[in-house]
């Protein structure tokens, strides 16, 4: 028996996705439209139980398709990421009649709450999906993709009145032999219990098989990695974002919008790899670890029993690792995507300390390639400030060349103009301008 019908109205493609993944998992049919008028179209044909609506839309205000869901007895609940404030959530509640109001960014919960509350769906929600690993060239089986790390379990709530752990950094020599991660300026220590690493006495959890199916939960990944992570960051959601180019396959964890956590299923994205390229350990160190790893004995625990190395040197390699994995998808330009919501990072993941955003525009600046910056970010396109950015410019970390050309991206000025004025050369400017477009705190004219 299908659940309730809801309409959801958004022209960020990404966020709409993910809302309408999030309210489909709960057990509700969703409609979608990016437009005003297209979703008063979908309303007068097949009356929905509820909308869900941003107030700016290109074509129509959403309090325009408010007053038209009126007429048409739908009840609505209200998001915006420009109009904010309690002048604004006023103005929805009272003046338009919003069962809710939401600022981006927002808690998904809180949203999917108020919409149960509303309308509230009667029977199991549907099963949530989730994702696996396959063996392949240069892919790991699934078991062994799985072991990065012992599991760590992460303090909750607030960090206040304890000391994080103290990594021990690499040095010039390593940093320069890790050919995956870029340089990473500003990037601050995980945050881990500082207790013991804890021994999973059950069995890694096997990432389950991608479910070909219809429906919003998988799509083609093009250029919108960016507006992926900037839609979770928005909705504040904790769960799976996973990605495929071929039997390649990799899984972006989140928690509360930000990613914590990686998996990959390649051979080369194993710690033990990774160890190898960061020069912590040579080829024969690894493979007399391997060999001796056996049965629930993991390689990392048996390079600590050799004294190659020690539990704080794994903490932080893991973490490093994880972000070569994290920075590894931005070079993708194909393959496909797929979403779940199940809360598993809080159980397994080393808590990153890395801003979305600033995750966005390093991966966008160190891998992409010229002919896909000059792709996104023609000569004759001229950057204006976006009406709805996905983050607030005091999120960003920009360099201070970059803050003086911000000013100038005034709708008034070519890229090929941008690029004269900066200074700098040509693909330098073009990943900081396709960069900034990807966070949506320039639009293009």
């Amino acid at each position: 028996m299908s659940g309730p019908r809801i309409l959801v109205v958004d022209d960020n493609p990404e966020l709409l996705t993910l809302l309408s993944s999030a309210f489909e998992e709960a057990g509700y049919v969703v409609q979608k439209a990016s437009r005003g008028r297209t979703a008063l179209d979908l309303a007068r044909k097949e009356k929905p139980a509820l909308a869900v609506l941003d107030v700016l839309l290109p074509d129509l205000m959403g309090y325009e398709v408010a007053e038209a869901l009126k007429r048409l007895k739908v009840p609505f609940v209200f998001m915006s990421g420009v109009h904010k404030g309690g002048k604004a959530a006023d103005i929805a509640l009272h003046k338009y009649g919003a069962l809710a109001f939401f600022e981006k960014p927002f808690e998904g919960s809180s949203l999917l709450d108020a919409v149960r509350k509303a309308v509230p769906v009667s029977g199991p929600s549907r099963e949530r999906m989730a994702f696996d690993v396959e063996s392949g060239p240069q892919v790991a089986e699934a078991a062994e993709a799985m072991q990065l790390t012992a599991r760590i379990d992460l303090k909750s709530g607030s960090m206040q009145g304890t000391s994080p752990l103290q990594l021990r950094p690499m040095n010039r020599e390593q940093i320069a032999r890790m050919r995956e991660e870029p340089r990473q300026p500003r990037v601050r220590a995980a945050q881990v219990n500082t207790g013991p690493i804890a021994r999973a006495s059950e069995p890694e959890p096997i990432l389950q098989p991608f479910k070909e199916k219809d429906g919003v939960r998988r799509g083609d990944l093009k250029d919108n990695l960016p507006h992926l992570l900037a839609a979770f960051y928005n909705a504040k959601e904790t769960g799976e974002l996973g990605l495929m180019k071929g039997q390649v396959k990799k899984v972006i964890f989140f928690e509360s919008g930000f990613p914590v956590f990686a998996l990959s299923n390649l051979v080369a994205d194993r710690l033990g790899q990774f160890l190898v390229r960061a020069g912590k350990i040579d080829e024969q160190t690894l493979r007399q670890a391997a060999d001796e790893a056996s049965g629930n004995k993991r390689t990392g625990d048996v390079l600590i029993e050799m004294g190659a190395l020690n539990e704080e040197e794994r903490l932080y390699y893991v973490g490093q690792q994880i972000k070569s994995i994290l920075y590894s998808v931005f070079a993708w330009e194909e393959g496909v995507f797929t979403l779940s919501f199940q809360a598993r990072a809080r159980k397994e993941a080393i808590k990153l300390d890395i801003h979305p955003a600033n995750l966005i525009m390093r991966g966008v600046k160190k891998l992409y390639k010229p002919d896909r910056l000059k792709r996104l970010m023609p000569q004759s396109a001229r950057p204006t400030p976006s009406q709805d950015p996905s983050f607030n410019l005091s999120d960003v970390e920009l360099q201070a060349w970059e803050a003086h050309l911000l000013p100038r991206c005034d709708g008034n000025r070519r890229v090929a103009d941008l690029v004269k004025v900066s200074g700098k050369p040509e693909n330098e400017v073009l990943g900081t301008l396709v960069a900034l477009t990807s966070l949506r705190v320039l639009d293009l004219r």
